[in-house]
C-alpha cells in the first residue's frame, strides 16, 4: 500500500491514496513512497510515478474510509469518485480521507524494475492501466460489502451516494406498490418507526415544530400506504432501562465479572462496527449488551406487534427513519435475522435525507398536509405528542444510567447532571463524589478521534471511568451523516437549530412511560426473564482481519 502525493493546486501538494504492490519504506517521522502526480490532459487522468515523502504525523489513527465527500471539492467534480487524499485535519489529529463511492481503489500491476506507472480514467469513471508501449488494460473495481465496510461514520454516513440495495427509499416504494397489487391475503402490514433526531432534522428544515412534523409525517406515510407510525423514542425506553441494569450488575460483579468495566455504550453501530473490526476480542467485553432503540423497536414490530395483529414476523414490512446510514448495517447484521420465518426484525431503513427526498418525489409539502394522529404500541395508550428523554440529543444513555447508578449504588439522588469538558467539546466527563471521593466517573466520546483515544487509555490500563456514552459522529447523533443539510445556513448553526427543536420535546422517564411496564409483564413475562435477554440483548463478534495491504494497525 502506497502513499502519492497527487495534483499541485493553487501551490500545495495534495497527498493522494493509491494501492499498489510497491512496499512503503519508513525512515524516523517520515513514510517514504513512489507518488503519482496527476495531469488533466483533456482526455482523461494521467499519473506517473516518482519518489516523495508523507509525514508520518498525517497517519493518525483514523480508519481508512473515513469522510468520503469533504476533500472532494478540492478535484473536478467528473475526478473527486477517483481521488483519495491522505490530509491533515484541523486541529491537533490528522486523519486519511478516502475520497470516492465506496469502491476499493483498483490494483495495478507493476512489474520490478519497472520505473513508470499509469492509469488512464475516462470520465465514466473507467479504469484503464497503461504499459510502457501504448497498450491499455481495463481495470475492475473491486465493490465493498457490508461485511467488508468499517461503518466508521466516514465514507458511509457522509458519502452522497451509498449503493446497499435493500436500504433505500425506493425499495420502500416497491414494497407499497407490491402491496397495492397484491390480493388482500398476500399484502404485509407496513410499519414506519421515526427516530427523534430525524423528527428534529426535518422541523428545522421545514420550520415546523416537533409535535406538528410528527403528526404530518404520519399522515404522509398513511397517504401512502403505511399502516402504523411508531416514535422509536417509546422503544429508547427498554433499551435505557436494560442498560441500567446492566451497569449496575457489572459494578457490583466487577471482581468476578467476564464483563468488564468500563461498560461502553452500544447504540451507535458505527461504533459497534468499528469496535468489532479494529478491536475485536479486547474490547468486546466492555460493550453494554443493550439493544440500540432501532434493534428493539424491530423486536417490539416483529413480536409483540405480530402476535396482537395475529400476524407471522414475515408478514410485516418494517421500516425505520434513522439520523445516519450507519443503521442500515445495523439491520442488516445476522443477529437479528429470524431464521425461522426469514425476515429481519428491520426490513428498510430510511435516512432523514431520504424522507425528504421521497417528499420532494412524490410532490408533497408536509407543511400542508392535514395532522394525523400518532400510533402507540401498548393497547389503550394514547399518544397525544411525541416524548423524548433528558441527556442529550444521542439518547441521554450517560445520564440515565449515572442517575440509576447513583441511586441503587449509593443511595444518592442526582437532581443536575454537570459536565465537565475536557480535551474538546466532544469528549465531557460526569462524577459522583462523596466526602471528597470519587464514586462515578462517567465520560461522553463522541467522534472517532475520542473513541481512539479512549481505547488506548483501556490498552494502557489508564481508563479512569466507570460508563462512556460512545458515538461515532462529532457532536453525536443529532449531527448523524443521514441529516438534512441546509446549503444556505451555516452546519454549525443548523445543528444548534436542531438541538433547540430536539429540547423541546416533553422528555419522560423511561420506569414511568406509559406502556413499559405493561410490556415487561405481558409481553417479556418479567425484567429478568430469558425472553427479555433474548429480546432486549444482543452480542458481538470480533472480526478477523484480512492480510492485505489495507490492513493497517492503528
Amino acid at each position: 500500500m502506497n502513499f502519492f502525493p497527487g495534483s499541485m493546486r493553487g501551490g500545495a501538494l495534495h497527498p493522494v491514496f493509491s494501492e499498489q504492490s510497491i512496499p512503503l519504506r519508513s525512515r524516523r517521522n517520515t513514510l517514504v513512497a513512489p507518488p503519482v502526480y496527476a495531469q488533466d490532459e483533456g482526455r482523461g487522468w494521467q499519473e506517473t510515478v516518482g519518489p516523495a515523502s508523507v509525514p508520518s504525523a498525517w497517519l493518525r489513527a483514523v480508519p481508512l474510509c473515513h469522510v468520503a465527500g469533504r476533500c472532494a471539492a478540492r478535484l473536478p467534480s467528473s475526478k473527486a469518485r477517483f481521488r483519495g487524499y491522505l490530509c491533515p485535519l484541523t486541529g491537533p489529529g490528522s486523519g486519511l480521507f478516502l475520497v470516492q463511492d465506496c469502491i476499493k481503489p483498483v490494483k495495478v500491476d507493476k512489474r520490478p524494475g519497472s520505473g513508470v506507472a499509469k492509469i488512464h480514467i475516462e470520465d465514466d469513471g473507467s479504469y484503464f492501466q497503461v504499459t510502457q508501449d501504448g497498450g491499455t488494460r481495463r481495470l475492475e473495481k473491486a465493490k465493498v460489502s457490508l461485511n467488508d465496510c468499517l461503518a466508521c461514520s466516514g465514507c458511509v454516513t457522509s458519502a452522497e451516494t451509498v449503493l446497499i440495495t435493500q436500504q433505500s427509499h425506493e425499495e420502500l416504494r416497491k414494497a407499497l406498490d407490491a402491496n397495492k397489487m397484491a390480493a388482500p391475503r398476500q399484502q404485509k402490514l407496513v410499519v414506519v418507526s421515526v427516530s427523534p433526531q430525524s423528527r428534529a432534522s426535518l422541523a428545522a428544515r421545514l420550520q415546523l415544530s416537533p409535535t406538528d412534523t410528527a403528526r404530518k409525517l404520519t399522515a404522509f406515510f398513511k397517504t401512502l400506504g403505511v399502516h402504523f407510525v411508531f416514535d422509536t423514542a417509546f422503544s429508547r425506553n427498554f433499551s435505557l432501562l436494560e442498560s441500567q441494569r446492566e451497569f449496575v450488575r457489572r459494578f457490583r460483579g466487577q471482581a468476578d465479572s467476564t464483563q468488564a468495566l468500563p461498560m461502553l455504550a452500544s447504540a451507535c453501530p458505527g461504533w459497534i462496527c468499528y469496535a468489532e473490526k479494529t478491536h475485536g476480542s479486547f474490547i468486546i467485553p466492555h460493550i453494554s449488551t443493550a439493544r440500540s432503540p432501532q434493534q428493539v423497536m424491530g423486536a417490539l414490530v416483529k413480536d409483540f406487534l405480530a402476535q396482537q395483529q395475529h400476524l407471522t414476523p414475515d408478514k410485516i414490512y418494517h421500516v425505520t427513519v434513522m439520523p445516519c446510514y450507519d443503521k442500515k448495517l445495523e439491520a442488516s447484521r445476522p443477529d437479528f435475522f429470524n431464521q425461522e420465518h426469514q425476515t429481519r426484525d428491520v426490513d428498510c431503513v430510511l435516512t432523514t435525507g431520504e424522507v425528504f427526498k421521497l417528499l420532494e418525489e412524490e410532490g408533497v409539502s408536509l407543511s400542508e398536509l392535514e395532522p394525523a394522529p400518532l400510533d402507540s404500541l401498548p393497547s389503550g395508550v394514547s399518544a397525544e405528542e411525541p416524548t423524548s428523554h433528558r441527556g442529550g440529543g444521542s439518547g441521554g444513555y450517560l445520564e440515565h444510567v449515572f442517575r440509576h447508578a447513583a441511586r441503587e449504588l449509593f443511595g444518592i439522588h442526582v437532581a443536575e447532571v454537570t459536565y465537565r469538558p475536557l480535551r474538546n467539546k466532544d469528549f465531557q466527563e460526569v462524577t459522583l463524589e462523596q466526602g471528597g471521593q470519587v464514586l462515578l466517573r462517567f465520560a461522553a466520546a463522541y467522534g472517532l478521534r475520542n473513541i481512539q483515544s479512549l481505547v488506548q487509555k483501556l490498552k494502557r490500563g489508564r481508563c479512569p471511568y466507570h460508563y462512556v456514552e460512545v458515538m461515532a459522529c462529532p457532536a453525536g447523533c443529532l449531527n448523524g451523516g443521514g441529516q438534512l443539510k441546509a446549503p444556505d445556513t451555516p452546519g454549525r448553526e443548523l445543528l444548534q437549530q436542531v438541538e433547540r427543536l430536539y429540547g423541546l420535546v416533553r422528555t419522560e422517564v423511561p420506569e414511568d412511560a406509559p406502556g413499559v411496564r405493561e410490556l415487561y409483564g405481558r409481553w417479556l413475562q418479567g425484567e429478568a426473564s430469558e425472553r427479555a435477554g433474548r429480546l432486549l440483548h444482543t452480542q458481538y463478534h470480533a472480526v478477523e482481519k484480512a492480510s492485505s495491504g489495507l490492513s493497517i494497525r492503528w
